[in-house]
């Protein structure tokens, strides 16, 4: 398959998305529960415990996705000021975007194994640069982060579904200027090495004063408490170097996105929830994570 990119432009001030989320509908019971045709800025949803269906165990609990032609108008929908327009396109398995501090947009290609940087030269507000900035140690990478925090970063850090590597890097680089480096491989216990199997992405994140790195890996299975779940459904905190490995928070069946909340210390998460107990079972998630944290998998669910 062929993705695109799309972006979001601005043509007026942030407040108007404020405005937007003050005046947005609030969806309750049943309509809580549904789908992409009624989102939009400003829409929330209020999930309570007794909205949830009781689960099943039948066939039809399996509902998978299925590929189909894109509806008309089956895009993000945009406050009041912005409009969606393509950027790029013709991308295999587009799975992450980072900027840089000088503004190159790095796109990670998972299946691809590759990391590419497009760039916008002309100011035409589409990229005419589109370069391989890494194809070589990539094994199904995900998450990227440059490091340290700010507006000059020395490495990027890629995270790829066996372990994290970085290369170095510096402002404005269309390719790495040096080979990868693998953190932890030569260490006891494996530090920064990761489990493979089951759910493939892993995210990678910084605090905001750099001196600790965290990386998400989740479950094996889609729910399960046997012995291959070791070091699964997990949110690692290692120091930048992938030495010191801890647990962070655990319970996490599939945290597939990992960020800190703009201006504070708070570490966020997107959890891909367990399947084929039933639909609208149980919701997706997003939520702060306390360290130490337990969030339930593979025992319990939120509600």
């Amino acid at each position: 398959f062929s993705f695109a990119i799309f972006i979001a432009a601005s043509f007026s001030v942030a407040t108007q998305i404020a405005a937007a989320a003050e005046s947005g509908r609030l969806l309750t019971g049943k309509a809580a529960m549904g789908d992409w045709t009624a989102d939009a800025p400003g829409v929330r949803r209020k999930i309570a415990v007794n909205d949830l269906p009781a689960p099943s165990s039948n066939v039809f609990a399996i509902n998978r996705a299925r590929v189909v032609d894109r509806p008309a108008n089956a895009q993000p929908q945009v406050p009041p000021g912005f409009r969606i327009e393509l950027y790029a396109s013709g991308f295999r398995d587009p799975r992450f975007l980072l900027t840089a501090p000088n503004g190159d947009i790095f796109v990670v290609e998972s299946r691809a194994n590759q990391i590419k940087v497009l760039r916008d030269t002309k100011g035409s507000g589409k990229p005419d640069a589109n370069e391989i900035f890494a194809e070589k140690d990539l094994n199904k990478p995900f998450g990227i982060a440059f490091y340290p925090p700010g507006d000059d970063p020395q490495f990027l850090y890629v995270a790829n579904t066996d372990g994290v590597i970085r290369f170095p890097y510096r402002n404005g680089d269309l390719k790495a200027r040096g080979p990868a480096e693998v953190l932890g491989a030569h260490l006891s216990g494996g530090a920064a090495r990761l489990r493979s199997g089951g759910h493939w992405t892993r995210d990678i994140v910084f605090s905001p004063d750099g001196k600790k790195m965290y990386v998400s890996i989740g479950s094996r299975s889609n729910v399960s408490d046997n012995a291959a779940e070791a070091d699964r459904a997990r949110i690692f905190e290692f120091n930048p170097d992938g030495t010191n490995r801890k647990v962070y928070a655990w319970g996490i069946r599939n945290a597939v996105g990992i960020a800190f909340r703009p201006g504070s210390n708070e570490l966020w998460m997107s959890t891909n929830e367990r399947d084929e107990i039933g639909e609208d079972l149980p919701p997706d998630y997003i939520s702060s994570v306390r360290p130490g944290g337990f969030y339930g998998w593979p025992w319990f669910y939120i509600g």
